[in-house]
């Protein structure tokens, strides 16, 4: 008998340990911790003009989806939860106070998935062909327009009013890359889909790890950094001067010993600034405004470098590697499938897919990592001229605002009491860290839990998956294949990303495109978050380390220094010692 969508399978209302106040309608709703983007606690500011989820009814109004109408924010003891609005409504209603935006109306039957699903499946396809044309072609143009706009603001001799009306440029220009985000992530969702779908038709059951491997990318804005990066320690290498620099043992004194002479100075305000412009907007995460980018901090560009040394990494045999894995995977794919009909359809699905996936990586440095920074750019620049004027302590204080309590006390001071706020959200933030969130929230049914976003986080495996009883193990979801053996490194915060050398096995909460330096030295990964399509997934598979993502408490479990066994695989992790 099958299993009605809308049955309940779980409820989670909150209890002692972690309290949740609710509005009418959000306990019927399924909602995911979202460690994916944001494992730590969220400020403010961030939740109110950052989010992902801002956006992200243009995304399901665009094409028209059948399972959802909206993608939804809560933030709840300072972490980020979210849930998608089902879209069940058979007809939708255009609202002149909403402007151009669809509202749906209360459902009348369940028949709109029925009648919407031939406009879905016709422009899908379309997207998925097309898009990276129109990436190359039309929309990284305009996103490069915006931030040169952006970039050349002399934010330091503005007034409060310029920068007032910067910072709104700023998010109008942020809501529109991320609606181009969006577009290109569903169209991408939906050709990897698609793919796996004429796999599972035309050859049955397949290695999941082969199709991870088709997910690799060669030419993208990551690899260039990564060789950027290479290039630095290619012309360091060769130079006795600047060789010596990087001796030192942190990133404060390799750019100390290299302000000591003429030879570094020159590399800090040319080299290492040109790689700053070109690579810095991006932070340790992405997903908030809390964290200083490599544009203001040269520290983790420094390390990297450092660490690019100690091990002569060479991004030449690197990407070759990727290159000639790819290739393998697409003929493993191919080889056994007789010539016909079946094979034509999956070639076309492949290459639709293979096109697709240089725009992973390259989404997140335009759209997660540089319009988010600059964004934050923004803010620190208001936070200094409030520091200025005695209104605040720190620039950073202005991320424990909120939106219109910044603008409060840009022009009306007298109306708030900013540094109260500010002490007291602080404290909030810090007693948040020592809290566990549940992993998730509200109602699970069969359709909440079937959403196809939710595989990013790992659900619905999650859902049933029961923890392991077993002290010495940890178990997650199988990321990139094979078994390595190798001791721990637990990596929390950016100030212990330096720690991390060569052979570790990687263990943090989540990984995002700012982490892909580490990935040049580890010998595997263990995450907290994520899924098997999930950002940690899809690198791991590129470089060919064994993974294990989703854990939900590898960072508990494992102590630095611990002497682990990763199998990549079955998604099990041994704790030997």
């Amino acid at each position: 008998m099958e299993t009605d969508a809308r049955e309940v399978l779980g409820t989670f209302y909150g209890d002692e340990s972690f309290p949740v106040e609710w509005r009418e309608g959000e306990r019927d709703l399924f909602w995911i911790l979202d460690d994916l983007h944001c494992p730590n606690p969220i400020s403010p500011m961030f939740f109110d003009i950052g989010g992902w989820w801002l956006t992200c009814d243009h995304m399901f109004r665009r094409f028209g989806t059948p399972f959802a109408s909206d993608w939804i924010a809560k933030r709840v003891n300072g972490y980020l939860y979210t849930a998608a609005v089902p879209a069940d409504p058979s007809t939708y209603a255009e609202a002149s106070e909403y402007g151009n935006r669809y509202v749906p109306r209360v459902p009348e039957s369940g028949e709109y998935a029925g009648k919407i699903g031939a406009y879905l499946g016709a422009v899908l396809p379309h997207y998925a062909y097309n898009f990276l044309d129109w990436w190359r072609e039309r929309l990284r143009p305009e996103m490069d327009r915006n931030f040169a706009y952006l970039d050349g603001q002399d934010t330091d001799s503005m007034n409060m009013v310029e920068l007032a009306v910067l910072l709104e440029d700023a998010i109008d220009i942020h809501d529109r890359h991320w609606k181009i985000h969006w577009m290109l992530n569903f169209a991408q969702f939906s050709a990897t889909t698609a793919l796996n779908a004429t796999i599972a038709e035309v050859k049955g059951d397949v290695d999941p790890d082969l199709v991870g491997r088709l997910q690799s990318s060669t030419e993208d804005r990551n690899w260039d950094a990564v060789e950027d990066l290479w290039k630095m320690k290619e012309e360091i290498k060769d130079d006795e001067e600047l060789r010596r620099a990087f001796e030192a043992d942190t990133a404060s004194g390799i750019l100390e010993a290299l302000n000591a002479t003429e030879r570094g100075r020159h590399f800090v305000s040319e080299r290492l600034a040109a790689h700053q412009q070109e690579f810095g907007y991006k932070a340790i995460w992405a997903h908030e405004f809390q964290y200083q980018t490599w544009k203001e901090n040269p520290a983790p560009i420094l390390e990297a470098v450092r660490g690019y040394l100690a091990t002569d990494y060479d991004y030449r045999e690197a990407i070759q590697a990727v290159r000639d894995d790819l290739e393998a995977a697409k003929r493993e794919l191919m080889e056994d499938v007789p010539e016909g009909e079946g094979k034509e359809k999956l070639r076309n699905a492949l290459e639709l897919s293979l096109r697709m996936n240089p725009l992973t990586p390259d989404h997140h440095f335009y759209i997660d990592q540089g319009t988010n920074a600059r964004v934050r750019l923004v803010l620190i620049a208001i936070g200094r001229k409030l520091v200025e004027a005695g209104l605040l302590d720190d620039p950073e204080d202005v991320m424990f605002l909120r939106y219109n309590e910044l603008r409060v006390l840009m022009f009306d001071p007298g109306q708030i009491d900013a540094r109260e706020i500010v002490s007291d959200r602080r404290d909030e933030m810090e007693q948040a860290y020592d809290l566990r969130p549940p992993e998730w929230l509200g109602t699970a049914t069969r359709r909440a839990l079937e959403f196809p976003y939710n595989a990013l986080w790992g659900f619905p495996e999650k859902f049933y998956r029961k923890p392991s009883e077993k002290k010495d193990e940890v178990v997650g979801l199988g990321a990139s294949a094979g078994v390595i053996e190798g001791t721990a490194r637990v990596v929390t915060s950016i100030e212990e990303s330096d720690q991390v050398e060569e052979g570790d096995i990687l263990v943090c909460r989540m990984t995002n495109p700012a982490w892909v330096v580490l990935f040049t030295k580890v010998s595997g990964l263990v995450t907290d978050a994520g899924g098997t399509t999930s950002h940690p997934a899809v690198v791991s598979r590129e470089f060919g380390i064994p993974a294990v993502v989703g854990t939900s408490d590898a960072t508990r479990k494992i102590k630095t220094g611990d002497r682990i066994r990763v199998n990549g695989s079955s998604g099990v992790v041994e704790i030997l010692g």
